[in-house]
């Protein structure tokens, strides 16, 4: 099957400060040849990183640049890598175009439906590669401009999902690739902040628990060359409804976004003294 799209692959605001906010689930279009092929379910895109735009809409005012995905992760996953291996070997994961949701029901009516390795590669052309050059050329662009940035790459996800963690998992879910993704001090300063919040107003955080960092974080940080990514999960129900409609609750975003502001601002501060 044949695959075109007429939306863009990214909408990208360029700041003035060493720090890039990268946002690769966020988007919701499906083409809607793709969208004949879903089912009822899937249409909804409920596995998106709801409204996280808005969450951070501090970002322009800090001068962080920012990179925002247009289309569905039901399309193609941005924070995989190009050839759909896994991130978390021997875990339950979606892949690089997912045939299955997170409450693992297929993405697709049928099986005549599904993807082909030319589809694949056709949406990887139009999508997963712009983003990357765009995302790369602007770390590009800062590191010239700046010597030492940060990469922050912005999700969010359901708080219970059995098919990948049991219980409820921690609000704010700080990951460096196990360390490797960014400087040991950034990291323990974030994950303070983290615990700071719990003390305050009960959000639980963790640094490289369950998630640890996808495929954003993973090949774009490089600490040693002055490059530091972390990657932030957070529960939507820190600041959403996870249900349909999927609606912004803004007196409950009031309670988390300060916190990850004065994350974001850490990481500024941290590159800044660099």
């Amino acid at each position: 099957m044949s695959f075109t799209t007429t939306e863009p692959p990214f909408r990208f605001r360029q700041g003035t400060r060493p720090l890039l906010i990268s946002m690769p689930h966020v988007g919701t279009h499906v083409p809607p040849a793709l969208a004949a092929r879903f089912t009822e379910e899937a249409r909804q895109v409920p596995d998106t990183d709801w409204h996280l735009e808005r969450l951070y809409d501090f970002a322009d005012a800090l001068g962080a640049s920012v990179l925002v995905a247009t289309h569905s992760r039901y399309v193609i996953d941005l924070n995989r890598p190009p050839d759909g291996a896994s991130l978390y070997p021997g875990q339950s994961v979606t892949g690089l175009c997912p045939v299955d949701t997170f409450d693992d029901t297929p993405v697709y009516a049928s099986s005549g439906d599904l993807p082909d390795d030319e589809e694949i590669a056709a949406r990887r052309d139009a999508i997963w590669r712009p983003y990357h050059q765009q995302l790369q050329a602007e770390l590009d662009r800062l590191k010239a401009t700046h010597g030492t940035i940060a990469l922050w790459d912005a999700h969010s996800i359901r708080s219970v999902l059995p098919r990948f963690f049991e219980g409820k998992l921690p609000d704010l879910n700080l990951g460096t690739g196990n360390g490797t993704s960014c400087d040991p001090a950034l990291a323990a300063t974030l994950l303070d902040i983290a615990k700071s919040a719990e003390s305050a107003t009960g959000y639980t955080g963790v640094l490289n628990g369950r998630f640890t960092g996808g495929h954003i974080t993973r090949r774009y940080g490089n600490p040693a060359a002055g490059v530091h990514a972390v990657q932030l999960e957070m529960t939507q129900s820190s600041y959403m409804q996870e249900k349909l409609p999927f609606d912004y609750l803004p007196e409950v975003a009031a309670g988390v976004q300060p916190h990850v502001r004065r994350m974001i601002e850490a990481v500024l501060e941290f590159v800044e003294r660099r």
